[in-house]
């Protein structure tokens, strides 16, 4: 699967020219799902075809994030050879293994939040609600894969649990160019703002030049 631009992203590019992304870093954390290898390298188990283009927005989002002070928490699916997810989906992401690994092209760096997941949403049964809270966060930018499952659930509970949510477009992929289009439309006119990178970017260095 390719990242392409269709019908959705262009219309968001549109509305984007006239939509203003806002956020206060001092109140705000980044939420990466599922960068790992079973979804992004030969061998994995349920790999992304065209994955590797999520890597270099990534790279730019995580490093102006930490240099902002953002919080960066990593939600990872880590599962039981036993666990019940097994009888509707392949084998993935065994607690261990070198697939339940994140990329190497995304360091994970001192001071980053491994939040280990076992269903969909980074939020079900997990200490990421808590560990945001402690923090005085009230907004999660939520990035990653695959759009329309684990994406999708993280951000519908985020929703619910009164965070404001903001999706990159071009930092998240889903299963195929449809499933993307219809997800992204439905976070967008129910659960949150998608925006995109080059946004994300201009409110962190408009708050660094007004704190310089």
């Amino acid at each position: 699967m390719s990242i392409t631009r269709n019908a959705f992203s262009e219309k968001q590019s549109d509305q984007q020219r006239d939509k203003i992304t806002d956020f206060d870093p001092a109140t705000t954390a980044v939420l990466v799902v599922d960068m790992l290898k079973d979804f992004f390298k030969e061998g994995g188990a349920m790999v992304l075809d065209g994955g590797e283009a999520l890597y270099a927005p990534h790279q730019k989002l995580l490093a102006a994030g930490r240099a902002a002070g953002m919080p960066i928490l990593w939600l990872n699916q880590s599962l039981p050879p036993d666990d019940s997810l097994f009888e509707m989906r392949t084998v993935h992401c065994l607690a261990g293994s070198w697939g339940a690994e994140v990329v190497d092209e995304l360091p994970v760096e001192e001071g980053d939040i491994i939040i280990p997941k076992r269903r969909y949403s980074g939020f079900f049964q997990t200490t990421l609600d808590l560990t945001l809270r402690e923090r005085g966060i009230n907004t999660v930018i939520v990035t990653g894969v695959v759009t329309n499952i684990c994406v999708r659930s993280t951000v519908h509970d985020a929703f619910f649990l009164r965070y404001k949510v903001l999706v990159p477009e071009d930092l998240v992929m889903a299963t195929s160019p449809q499933a993307q289009e219809v997800t992204l439309y439905d976070i967008d006119t129910h659960y949150g703002d998608v925006t995109d990178l080059e946004n994300v970017l201009a409110v962190l260095q408009r708050a660094r030049e007004a704190g310089s």
